[in-house]
């Protein structure tokens, strides 16, 4: 395969290419942390586990994702959640009021969300009635002031992966940045697009820890791209974005390699079950292929049938208000029990 290189210097805001990023006291000290007396940061010495700020550049936690992904520490950015790392592509790479990103609904609402308050014009191309990106109907949207391409793959709230030979073409012709959302990857068939950054100087993937690492309350997402992408989101960030808790939950949860890969087994085989059971109920008319952790499926009434169900204890998202997703409702995998419980009240009401 032929590697795709693009100037990166044409993408980035000028304000930003010119920065010159704080320097906090833990970036100045990079020597060994042994029998070192600190009194260079203005904290608090009484430890407490933690008096002291974190390792801004999260070295521990990028060295043990470099062995489990199989990607460079210099090619890696962890955020505040992806939301923050999603937030700061967008404030390093569009020049408010003046450039545009591409976004492909029905998708992640947030994209058009942190588009709005970056000031930065969000065109909309609806996907095919399969799900896929309408290449033709992209291309068409696009220009020079277009510097980000978001693909959600595994979608949300659809479930779907994009095909292959679609995301390629994107990436060979599109100019700007393409940033392929993988929330959900760990529970898909299909490969992840890590192995391709050698390939593509413009791709950017990012990850999460929310879904298949069960970690949604500590805050943490992970961003792929080439050193010279992830040292723009370096010299942009807040000195301290990650905190000391979320690495070192982070670090233990991430440590338990078999129970993680026995939890997303489980949620896999559980929807399979699930997708059955439901086709059983009368008023589901059809369910979605899906390689996430969830389930779209579409009835006679979305909102009566939401309601219904929150009356039982239960909550699922009504996705109707999005485009292409009429009386749908999106039905994330439970626990066996959790599961058991929802067919039994989809049975009943």
């Amino acid at each position: 395969m032929n590697k795709r290189v693009i100037d990166l210097n044409s993408l980035v805001r000028p304000s930003v290419r010119s920065l010159k990023p704080y320097s906090s006291a833990r970036d100045e000290y990079t020597g060994t942390t042994s029998e070192m007396i600190f009194l260079d940061a203005n904290e608090n010495p009484f430890d407490n586990g933690v008096n002291r700020y974190p390792d801004p550049h999260q070295r521990t936690l990028k060295s043990l994702l470099a062995e489990l992904k199989g990607v460079p520490e210099e090619s890696i950015f962890l955020g505040n959640g992806s939301d923050e790392v999603l937030d700061l592509l967008f404030r390093a790479f569009c020049e408010p009021g003046k450039d545009n990103c591409v976004t492909l609904p029905p998708t992640y609402g947030m994209y058009n969300v942190l588009a709005g308050i970056n000031n930065v014009e969000n065109r909309g191309v609806l996907l095919t009635s399969e799900f896929q990106p309408d290449l033709q109907a992209i291309s068409s949207k696009w220009d020079e002031q277009s510097k980000l391409l978001f693909i959600c793959s595994p979608n949300n709230p659809t479930g779907n992966t994009a095909t292959r030979g679609s995301v390629e073409q994107l990436l060979n012709e599109f100019n700007g940045l393409v940033v392929i959302d993988e929330a959900y990857i760990d529970f898909a068939g299909s490969d992840s697009w890590l192995d391709d950054l050698k390939n593509f100087s413009n791709l950017v993937v990012v990850q999460t820890f929310s879904k298949a690492y069960g970690m949604a309350g500590i805050r943490l997402g992970a961003c792929y791209a080439s050193p010279e992408i992830i040292e723009i989101l370096n010299r942009i960030k807040p000195p301290y974005n990650v905190n000391e808790l979320t690495q070192q939950r982070a670090l233990k949860r991430l440590g338990n390699k078999i129970l993680i890969e026995n939890e997303i087994h489980s949620i896999k085989e559980q929807k399979d079950i699930l997708s059955k059971q439901l086709l059983e109920v009368n008023f589901i008319e059809k369910i979605f292929p899906s390689e996430a952790n969830f389930l779209l499926v579409k009835v006679d009434n979305a909102d009566a049938r939401y309601q219904q169900l929150v009356d039982c204890g239960l909550v699922v998202r009504n996705r109707s208000n999005q485009p292409l997703c009429e009386n749908t409702l999106r039905i994330t995998i439970g626990t066996p029990e959790e599961n058991e419980l929802l067919i039994k009240k989809l049975q009943t009401i």
